[in-house]
């Protein structure tokens, strides 16, 4: 198997779309399928499968193909999805509540501990089970808790600020919503910046240039 460090991100952003579909595979009752049965189902090339795969071990069989089941708890293992990571959001907004109420967690190696918004209002009421706490609690809850993702949907401005203090605090890793192309200067921290204007415009280039 690679070293974690020498996988290109883009094998790495590819990996969950394998297990989706491979997930979708057993809930089929499908047992084996061939690197070019998945490529045909996923619109990519047989060899582009082999070469992904190839770098966290062999997992097919020269005429047999992949055990679906078997490739499937793999690449689960190789997202962590077996894991559980506390995370911690950050704005209890529109869209924070969103994520929290149909994201499912558990199935991504995550568990969501806990919600902060500054907004005095929302303090106190729940999400998703949980109380919305103030931002004040962070350090004692932090202490006490031990997260490691914090999910950011706050003001652009309030970002960096907020990271900071985090990264102090022990989190290790940032789903960032904030439209702030977050950067850290710390070692060993990694952050997944989102932006779904970004995503929509992209679509709509495509569409207008079909």
């Amino acid at each position: 198997m690679a070293k974690s460090g020498s996988i290109s991100a883009s094998v790495i952003k590819r990996l969950p779309r394998y297990y989706r579909f491979l997930g979708v595979l057993l809930k089929e009752g499908v047992e084996r399928i061939s690197s070019q049965e998945l490529a045909s189902r996923m619109k990519l090339t047989a060899s582009q499968i082999r070469q992904d795969l190839n770098c966290f071990g062999g997992f097919g069989q020269q005429g047999y193909g992949y055990n679906v089941e078997g490739l499937h708890e793999e690449i689960g293992k190789i997202l962590g999805v077996d894991k559980t990571v506390g995370a911690i959001l950050i704005g209890a907004g529109n869209l924070g509540k969103a994520i929290a109420t149909h994201i499912n967690f558990s199935t991504r190696g995550c568990k969501l501990i806990g919600i902060f918004d500054a907004d005095e209002k929302l303090v106190g009421t729940s999400v998703a089970g949980l109380a919305i706490r103030s931002p004040l609690e962070l350090q004692s809850f932090c202490a006490a808790e031990k997260p490691k993702l914090a999910i950011l949907c706050i003001p652009k401005t309030s970002t960096q600020d907020i990271a900071d203090q985090l990264v102090k605090l022990g989190i290790k890793a940032f789903w960032n919503y904030s439209h702030y192309d977050l950067s850290i200067d710390h070692e060993n921290i990694v952050v997944e910046n989102v932006h779904l204007g970004d995503s929509l415009l992209t679509l709509t280039y495509r569409l207008n240039n079909l």
